[in-house]
Protein backbone atom coordinates (compact mmCIF):
# COMPACT_ATOMS: atom_id res chain seq x y z
CA UNK A 1 0.00 0.00 0.00
CA UNK A 2 2.86 2.31 0.49
CA UNK A 3 4.32 1.60 -2.41
CA UNK A 4 1.53 2.09 -4.34
CA UNK A 5 0.65 5.38 -2.93
CA UNK A 6 4.59 6.81 -3.31
CA UNK A 7 4.18 5.74 -7.10
CA UNK A 8 0.73 7.48 -7.53
CA UNK A 9 2.48 10.31 -5.90
CA UNK A 10 5.56 10.34 -8.19
CA UNK A 11 2.93 10.09 -11.30
CA UNK A 12 0.98 13.17 -10.09
CA UNK A 13 4.07 15.26 -9.55
CA UNK A 14 5.22 14.10 -13.30
CA UNK A 15 1.72 15.07 -14.17
CA UNK A 16 2.32 18.93 -12.89
CA UNK A 17 5.64 19.44 -13.93
CA UNK A 18 4.91 18.24 -17.97
CA UNK A 19 3.24 21.82 -18.54
CA UNK A 20 6.09 23.77 -16.47
CA UNK A 21 8.94 21.14 -18.91
CA UNK A 22 7.05 22.32 -22.40
CA UNK A 23 7.03 25.88 -21.25
CA UNK A 24 10.56 26.02 -20.36
CA UNK A 25 11.39 24.25 -23.73
CA UNK A 26 9.67 26.51 -25.60
CA UNK A 27 10.88 29.60 -24.08
CA UNK A 28 15.07 28.32 -24.81
CA UNK A 29 14.28 27.50 -28.42
CA UNK A 30 14.22 29.58 -31.35
CA UNK A 31 11.01 29.65 -33.40
CA UNK A 32 13.15 28.14 -36.38
CA UNK A 33 13.33 25.27 -34.21
CA UNK A 34 10.18 23.02 -35.90
CA UNK A 35 11.01 19.92 -33.57
CA UNK A 36 8.45 18.24 -31.18
CA UNK A 37 7.93 20.53 -28.02
CA UNK A 38 8.70 16.96 -26.05
CA UNK A 39 12.59 17.06 -27.48
CA UNK A 40 14.74 19.29 -24.98
CA UNK A 41 16.45 21.95 -26.90
CA UNK A 42 20.27 22.10 -25.71
CA UNK A 43 21.04 25.49 -27.31
CA UNK A 44 19.77 27.84 -24.58
CA UNK A 45 18.28 30.75 -26.88
CA UNK A 46 17.82 34.09 -25.09
CA UNK A 47 16.69 36.14 -27.14
CA UNK A 48 12.99 35.16 -27.02
CA UNK A 49 13.21 37.10 -23.35
CA UNK A 50 14.76 40.14 -24.59
CA UNK A 51 11.84 40.24 -27.31
CA UNK A 52 9.44 39.29 -24.98
CA UNK A 53 10.63 42.34 -22.35
CA UNK A 54 10.46 44.91 -24.93
CA UNK A 55 7.65 43.91 -27.11
CA UNK A 56 5.10 43.20 -24.92
CA UNK A 57 6.19 46.61 -22.85
CA UNK A 58 6.98 44.35 -19.68
CA UNK A 59 8.50 47.40 -18.01
CA UNK A 60 5.18 49.05 -17.56
CA UNK A 61 2.97 46.03 -16.99
CA UNK A 62 5.83 44.93 -13.76
CA UNK A 63 5.27 48.44 -12.59
CA UNK A 64 1.27 48.40 -12.38
CA UNK A 65 1.51 44.74 -10.92
CA UNK A 66 3.55 45.77 -8.18
CA UNK A 67 1.82 48.59 -7.21
CA UNK A 68 -1.14 47.03 -7.01
CA UNK A 69 -0.48 43.97 -5.38
CA UNK A 70 1.59 45.57 -2.70
CA UNK A 71 -1.32 48.02 -2.04
CA UNK A 72 -3.75 45.38 -1.76
CA UNK A 73 -1.65 42.84 0.33
CA UNK A 74 -1.15 45.59 2.60
CA UNK A 75 -4.69 47.17 3.02
CA UNK A 76 -5.98 43.51 3.20
CA UNK A 77 -3.50 42.78 6.09
CA UNK A 78 -3.99 45.62 7.86
CA UNK A 79 -7.55 45.59 8.02
CA UNK A 80 -7.86 41.87 7.95
CA UNK A 81 -5.62 41.70 11.31
CA UNK A 82 -7.65 44.72 12.48
CA UNK A 83 -10.92 43.08 11.98
CA UNK A 84 -10.12 39.59 13.08
CA UNK A 85 -8.79 40.80 16.76
CA UNK A 86 -12.56 41.75 18.50
CA UNK A 87 -14.24 38.49 16.29
CA UNK A 88 -11.31 36.02 17.94
CA UNK A 89 -11.41 37.61 21.43
CA UNK A 90 -15.08 38.27 22.10
CA UNK A 91 -17.63 35.40 20.96
CA UNK A 92 -20.90 37.46 20.97
CA UNK A 93 -23.34 36.67 18.76
CA UNK A 94 -23.11 39.46 16.70
CA UNK A 95 -19.50 38.86 16.15
CA UNK A 96 -20.23 35.29 15.61
CA UNK A 97 -22.91 36.49 12.80
CA UNK A 98 -20.20 38.79 11.39
CA UNK A 99 -17.48 35.86 11.60
CA UNK A 100 -20.33 33.20 9.51
CA UNK A 101 -21.05 36.40 6.86
CA UNK A 102 -17.24 36.78 6.27
CA UNK A 103 -16.51 33.19 5.68
CA UNK A 104 -19.68 32.89 3.93
CA UNK A 105 -18.62 35.46 1.20
CA UNK A 106 -15.98 33.60 0.21
CA UNK A 107 -17.89 31.29 -2.22
CA UNK A 108 -18.86 34.02 -3.99
CA UNK A 109 -17.21 34.00 -7.44
CA UNK A 110 -16.34 37.36 -9.03
CA UNK A 111 -17.83 36.49 -11.99
CA UNK A 112 -21.29 37.01 -10.19
CA UNK A 113 -20.88 40.53 -9.81
CA UNK A 114 -18.68 41.70 -12.72
CA UNK A 115 -22.00 43.01 -14.73
CA UNK A 116 -23.00 45.66 -12.33
CA UNK A 117 -19.53 46.37 -10.90
CA UNK A 118 -18.35 47.02 -14.33
CA UNK A 119 -20.96 49.07 -14.95
CA UNK A 120 -20.81 51.33 -11.89
CA UNK A 121 -16.89 51.74 -12.07
CA UNK A 122 -18.23 52.73 -15.96
CA UNK A 123 -20.92 55.11 -14.41
CA UNK A 124 -18.36 57.10 -12.71
CA UNK A 125 -15.56 57.26 -14.85
CA UNK A 126 -13.75 54.94 -13.22
CA UNK A 127 -12.18 53.14 -15.45
CA UNK A 128 -8.59 52.51 -16.20
CA UNK A 129 -7.71 53.25 -12.78
CA UNK A 130 -5.73 52.21 -9.87
CA UNK A 131 -8.73 52.18 -7.88
CA UNK A 132 -11.30 50.54 -10.12
CA UNK A 133 -8.99 46.96 -9.31
CA UNK A 134 -7.74 47.35 -6.41
CA UNK A 135 -10.79 47.88 -4.27
CA UNK A 136 -12.71 45.54 -5.85
CA UNK A 137 -9.83 43.06 -4.74
CA UNK A 138 -9.47 44.24 -1.29
CA UNK A 139 -13.39 43.44 -1.18
CA UNK A 140 -13.13 39.89 -2.48
CA UNK A 141 -9.51 39.11 -0.37
CA UNK A 142 -11.02 40.12 3.08
CA UNK A 143 -12.77 37.35 3.50
CA UNK A 144 -10.19 34.73 3.13
CA UNK A 145 -7.80 37.36 5.01
CA UNK A 146 -10.19 37.30 8.21
CA UNK A 147 -10.67 34.10 8.31
CA UNK A 148 -6.82 32.99 8.47
CA UNK A 149 -6.21 35.80 10.77
CA UNK A 150 -9.26 34.69 13.36
CA UNK A 151 -8.41 31.39 13.32
CA UNK A 152 -4.65 32.81 14.10
CA UNK A 153 -5.11 34.91 17.00
CA UNK A 154 -7.36 32.75 18.61
CA UNK A 155 -4.86 29.95 19.14
CA UNK A 156 -3.09 32.51 20.85
CA UNK A 157 -3.13 32.84 24.99
CA UNK A 158 -5.83 35.24 26.71
CA UNK A 159 -3.57 35.43 29.38
CA UNK A 160 -1.18 37.75 26.72
CA UNK A 161 -3.92 40.05 26.87
CA UNK A 162 -5.08 39.97 30.56
CA UNK A 163 -1.48 40.57 31.56
CA UNK A 164 -1.42 43.18 29.64
CA UNK A 165 -4.61 45.00 30.76
CA UNK A 166 -3.32 44.81 34.32
CA UNK A 167 -0.01 46.47 33.37
CA UNK A 168 -2.29 49.55 31.99
CA UNK A 169 -2.29 49.04 28.07
CA UNK A 170 -4.99 49.26 26.36
CA UNK A 171 -6.62 47.52 23.78
CA UNK A 172 -5.10 49.40 20.92
CA UNK A 173 -1.63 49.05 22.22
CA UNK A 174 -1.77 45.40 23.31
CA UNK A 175 -2.86 44.65 19.75
CA UNK A 176 0.20 46.49 17.97
CA UNK A 177 2.79 45.66 20.90
CA UNK A 178 1.72 41.99 21.67
CA UNK A 179 -0.60 40.15 19.59
CA UNK A 180 0.22 41.87 15.84
CA UNK A 181 4.74 40.75 16.46
CA UNK A 182 2.52 36.99 16.78
CA UNK A 183 1.21 36.82 13.24
CA UNK A 184 4.16 36.91 10.97
CA UNK A 185 2.85 33.24 10.22
CA UNK A 186 -0.07 33.87 9.28
CA UNK A 187 0.80 36.96 7.71
CA UNK A 188 3.43 35.39 5.75
CA UNK A 189 0.19 33.28 4.58
CA UNK A 190 -1.77 36.05 3.44
CA UNK A 191 1.03 37.81 1.69
CA UNK A 192 1.53 34.48 -0.86
CA UNK A 193 -2.32 33.41 -1.34
CA UNK A 194 -2.91 37.10 -1.87
CA UNK A 195 -0.32 38.19 -3.34
CA UNK A 196 -0.63 35.84 -5.83
CA UNK A 197 -4.16 36.03 -6.87
CA UNK A 198 -3.57 39.47 -7.31
CA UNK A 199 -0.23 39.09 -9.40
CA UNK A 200 -2.17 36.60 -11.68
CA UNK A 201 -5.51 37.99 -11.95
CA UNK A 202 -7.12 39.10 -15.12
CA UNK A 203 -11.04 39.00 -14.92
CA UNK A 204 -10.52 42.60 -13.43
CA UNK A 205 -7.56 43.85 -15.05
CA UNK A 206 -8.80 43.19 -18.61
CA UNK A 207 -12.32 44.53 -18.20
CA UNK A 208 -10.71 47.66 -15.83
CA UNK A 209 -7.39 48.66 -17.29
CA UNK A 210 -8.29 49.04 -20.94
CA UNK A 211 -5.23 52.00 -21.45
CA UNK A 212 -2.20 49.96 -22.57
CA UNK A 213 -0.17 51.81 -20.27
CA UNK A 214 -2.27 50.16 -17.27
CA UNK A 215 -1.49 46.82 -18.29
CA UNK A 216 -1.06 43.90 -15.73
CA UNK A 217 1.06 40.99 -16.47
CA UNK A 218 -1.59 38.87 -17.56
CA UNK A 219 -3.34 41.82 -19.70
CA UNK A 220 0.40 42.25 -21.21
CA UNK A 221 0.93 39.11 -22.10
CA UNK A 222 -2.93 38.43 -23.34
CA UNK A 223 -2.26 41.12 -25.85
CA UNK A 224 0.87 39.92 -26.98
CA UNK A 225 -0.16 36.80 -27.96
CA UNK A 226 -3.01 37.92 -29.80
CA UNK A 227 -0.62 40.11 -31.71
CA UNK A 228 2.63 37.77 -32.01
CA UNK A 229 0.30 34.68 -32.49
CA UNK A 230 3.13 33.13 -34.69
CA UNK A 231 5.59 33.83 -31.75
CA UNK A 232 4.83 31.26 -29.01
CA UNK A 233 8.37 31.17 -28.05
CA UNK A 234 8.53 34.73 -26.95
CA UNK A 235 4.94 34.05 -24.81
CA UNK A 236 6.52 31.07 -22.97
CA UNK A 237 9.56 33.53 -22.25
CA UNK A 238 6.98 36.10 -21.08
CA UNK A 239 5.45 33.96 -18.86
CA UNK A 240 8.87 33.09 -17.23
CA UNK A 241 9.33 36.46 -16.49
CA UNK A 242 6.12 36.93 -14.91
CA UNK A 243 6.23 34.04 -12.46
CA UNK A 244 10.01 34.54 -11.13
CA UNK A 245 8.44 37.68 -8.52
CA UNK A 246 6.11 34.89 -7.23
CA UNK A 247 8.84 32.41 -7.05
CA UNK A 248 10.95 34.33 -4.96
CA UNK A 249 8.38 35.61 -2.79
CA UNK A 250 7.46 32.15 -1.75
CA UNK A 251 11.33 31.27 -1.46
CA UNK A 252 11.52 33.88 1.26
CA UNK A 253 7.97 32.72 3.10
CA UNK A 254 7.95 29.28 2.68
CA UNK A 255 8.97 28.90 6.80
CA UNK A 256 6.02 30.54 7.75
CA UNK A 257 3.66 29.67 5.30
CA UNK A 258 2.26 26.13 6.15
CA UNK A 259 2.25 26.77 9.90
CA UNK A 260 0.33 29.86 9.37
CA UNK A 261 -2.29 28.41 7.02
CA UNK A 262 -2.44 25.18 9.23
CA UNK A 263 -2.84 27.25 12.07
CA UNK A 264 -5.53 29.21 11.40
CA UNK A 265 -7.83 26.96 9.10
CA UNK A 266 -7.98 24.94 12.39
CA UNK A 267 -8.70 27.10 14.79
CA UNK A 268 -11.00 29.19 12.72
Amino acid sequence: MKRLSRCIMYIVGILYLIPFYILINLAFRPASNSSSYWIPSFNLYLDNFKNAWLEANMISAFKNNIFITLVVVVSVIVLGAFASYPLARYKTKFNNFIYTLCVSCMIVPPLTILVPLYKLIVNTTGTSTYLSVILPHIAYQLPITIFLFTGFIGSISKELDEAALIDGCGRFRIFFRIIFPLLKPVTATVTILVGVAIWNDYTFSIFFLQKPKMYTITVALSQFFSQFSNQINWVAAGCIIGTIPLVVLYLFLQKYFVKGLSAGAVKG
